[in-house]
């Protein structure tokens, strides 16, 4: 028994490695391995990622600001509201590099803006004269989705756009602006609703099969912005993009086998050792 498992150690090893790299040390070979020598052996199965699928719920706190054009001075403002779900798909790239896949999800969230007070020249600038303004929005992003795996860790990148809609809008007079009751939670005619942009991010993963736990950070720009450009001036434009920073904690379940033979490769293994080559003839 102790020479069989010797033997499949030697070949296990020849296969892994290239020929002329591969050498017994000095004075030992198959029939000569020691229990010791066997004992000290780390042999390990290669980690083989399947092209798995999961479920996300995730939580987030937003650093929001706006890019403003002209530029105004503003604060960070925090916002704890950023809950959604998201599917993620992996793949291999050319059939064998699994390190790719894609993620799409819904997301409940909020942004907005915060002008800079200046005790000596009070805010830099009011819109409708509210000092702060914060907007209830839905977005859809959509991400190419990179990862790499080890047996209980791996990284996460994600990069792709969104497109979003702003439910709702709530504007405070803050020390010294003066906010109408009518638009003070209501949009008015120059506002746009609608958001599109572009988001990304960087993270890592906990992996306890059948879940994993994900920690990122995110940064997204929108294109969409928040008032018509000539709200002000027919002549002097203005311009007013969100941009958020967000870093968020997610649990993702495993809706398929992440790691080890799927149903399907044991099927056609089967069909394989059945009918030979010809088992693709009887796949469908």
């Amino acid at each position: 028994m102790r020479k069989a498992l010797s033997i499949i150690i030697l070949i296990s090893s020849v296969v892994s490695l290239p020929a002329q790299d591969f050498a017994l040390p000095k004075g030992l070979s198959v029939g000569t391995m020691t229990d010791e020598f066997i004992d000290s052996l780390d042999v390990k199965n290669k980690l083989i990622i399947n092209d798995y699928s999961m479920l996300g719920v995730t939580y987030g706190v937003n650093l929001s600001q706006v890019t403003w054009n002209p530029s105004q001075k503003q604060d960070m403002l925090i916002l704890p509201n950023n809950i959604g779900i998201s599917y993620t798909r992996y793949g291999k790239m050319f059939g064998y590099m699994p390190y790719f896949g894609f993620q799409i999800g819904f997301y409940y969230s909020q942004e907005g803006y915060q002008f800079e007070y200046n005790e000596d020249k009070d805010y830099t600038y009011k819109i409708l004269g509210a000092e702060k303004a914060v907007y209830d929005v839905v977005e859809m992003p959509m991400y190419m989705h990179f990862h790499y795996d080890l047996w209980n860790f791996k990284i996460i990148a994600n990069i792709g756009c969104y497109a979003g809609y702003r439910l709702a809008i709530h504007r405070y007079p803050g020390k010294t602006g003066n906010v109408n009751d009518d638009v003070k939670n209501s949009f008015v005619d120059t506002d746009r609703r609608m958001d599109y942009g572009l988001k990304g991010g960087l993270g890592f993963g906990l992996v306890f099969d059948p879940i994993e736990i994900h920690f990122q950070a995110s940064y997204k720009y929108s294109l969409g912005s928040l008032y018509e450009p000539d709200h002000y001036s027919p002549y002097y434009y203005r311009y007013a993009y969100p941009s958020n920073i967000t870093i968020s904690a997610g649990v993702h379940f495993h809706i398929s086998k992440r790691t080890g033979k799927t149903k399907a490769a044991l099927k056609k293994e089967a069909r394989d050792l059945v009918y030979g080559n010809k088992s693709s003839e009887y796949e469908n």
